[in-house]
């Protein structure tokens, strides 16, 4: 039973944010063909589903870096949280910072999720931040805190690498970057890879092969438990290190050429 786990930003999607129509027939034929097809991405869910591809197959989700795992049906088989004592000692450390703070939960994101921001110029993404009272988060009833997410200036990624300095070491969490100019923060029982092995448990499967195709440092997780990993050619040198594979760009269907050369098709 073979299984093939795919980032979305930078991996499925291309530099438009589209999904092709060349990837939506891989996708296509790989679900008729029984394969295992996994979306496994640092987005939440509601904006995984903004992609009717992706709701025409009705795949598997993991979301938000391994946080949420949803079946088909979109029934939750698990959730992680960050706890409330955790998030705030860690927003603070990045406040210091001047980092630009999102925070999501499973009631949205606050004051916005990532997506909301692509494309933006630092000056839109500043004013959008600008004066947001995050204390009215915990107004929010049953409030779970999925992630934290903080970017900066590009012309400041240092800031990031403060970060990780800052966290190291001071509080459970697990920590990824899906691009230099972002880190992002979990429960230290979330990232891609132990999602699916999470997985495979709730579903009492076996994946006799697992095919992780990704672009970012929170892929890297998932390429550990692959028995093949596939990079981008737009990933970062530091990721295409940890693959096994280096395949075409987002914006040159990588996903699909990869799967081809794989499968012989």
């Amino acid at each position: 039973m073979k299984c093939f786990s795919i980032d979305l930003d930078g991996t499925l999607l291309n530099s438009t944010r589209e999904i092709s129509e060349e990837n939506f027939a891989t996708l296509k034929y790989l679900h008729e063909q029984g394969h295992y097809v996994i979306i496994n991405s640092g987005r939440a869910i509601e904006d995984v589903l903004k992609f009717e591809e992706i709701r025409k197959l009705n795949l598997p989700i993991i979301s938000i870096n391994g946080t949420v795992i949803y079946s088909e049906n979109r029934d939750i088989l698990f959730e992680a949280s960050i706890p409330i004592s955790t998030y705030k000692k860690l927003f603070s450390l990045l406040s210091e910072l001047g980092l630009g703070i999102m925070v999501y939960t499973n009631q949205g994101g606050f004051p916005f999720r990532n997506p909301d921001i692509q494309g933006k110029s630092w000056e839109e993404i500043e004013s959008m931040f600008a004066n947001y009272n995050y204390d009215q988060i915990f107004e929010k009833d049953n409030l779970k805190i999925y992630k934290v997410m903080a970017v900066t200036r590009p012309d400041q990624i240092e800031t990031i690498d403060l970060a990780k300095k800052a966290v190291a070491g001071k509080l459970a969490l697990s920590v990824a970057s899906s691009h230099p100019d972002n880190i992002e923060f979990t429960s230290v029982e979330a990232n891609k890879g132990t999602a699916l092995l999470r997985y495979q448990k709730h579903m009492k499967i076996s994946f006799d092969e697992i095919y992780a195709f990704g672009d970012g440092g929170n892929d890297v997780e998932q390429f550990k438990v692959a028995t093949t990993a596939i990079a981008m050619a737009n990933a970062p040198l530091e990721v295409q290190k940890e693959a096994d594979i280096i395949t075409k760009t987002n914006d040159e269907n990588g996903f699909t050429y990869a799967v081809r050369e794989l499968l012989k098709m």
